[in-house]
């Protein structure tokens, strides 16, 4: 997604995801035997980096959680829970919603869906400042991205094509090539985006 930079995370302050991502991180990085060295190899995060945030210190960008999910053959959203529900049925308030963020602040992202377990789909509310860009690393092969555009436009390109969507277009694209989403309009962009895991 962005380029590496200094973490950033907007939400409140209740819901800190410091601590969350920092437990779960630790948890499957021992679990697959992994050092801090090694998984710092395999993920282009430095080692500092992932001791900060393994210690609750730090929480990562969007772009370093994608890093670290793909490096440890994970789904962004087993980062980010925080254990086993008790119901099949979970309200997801927007005033407790985690809400991460692109360093310099011109996208976010809204996980729509319980973060209580890995998953093959996630549901996203996504949103791009005026004329913001954001760049996403490629995916793990076999991931597909499934987007409606609600408000505004967007520009997408992805791998060497380009799309222009306006509010209501819709486009399903393999997300293993780096993309890049951008507002060329003068308000913001609201974007709905089911991500698809094989």
């Amino acid at each position: 997604m962005p380029p590496l930079g200094a973490p950033l995370v907007t939400q409140s302050p209740d819901n800190d995801l410091a601590p969350v991502v920092g437990a779960n991180l630790r948890r499957l990085r021992v679990k697959r035997g992994l050092s801090l060295e090694r998984l710092a190899g395999v993920s282009g995060v430095s080692r500092a980096m992932l001791g900060q945030i393994e210690l609750g210190k730090s929480t990562p960008t969007i772009t370093v959680l994608w890093k670290i999910a793909r490096a440890l053959d994970v789904s962004f959203s087993t980062l980010l829970g925080q254990g086993e529900r008790a119901s099949t049925s979970v309200v997801l308030p927007r005033s407790r919603a985690k809400i991460l963020s692109s360093q310099d602040g011109c996208f976010s992202s809204r996980a729509l869906f319980p973060l209580d377990s890995q998953r093959q789909v996630e549901f996203y509310e996504l949103r791009l400042a005026p004329h913001g860009i954001e760049r996403a690393d490629a995916h793990a092969p076999g991931t597909t991205e499934n987007l409606v555009v609600n408000t505004g436009s967007l520009e997408l390109s992805v791998g060497e094509e380009h799309f222009s969507l306006g509010a209501g277009d819709a486009l399903h694209f393999e997300a293993d090539l780096p993309h890049v989403y951008q507002n060329p309009g003068s308000v913001e962009t609201l974007i709905y985006l089911v991500m698809t895991y094989t």
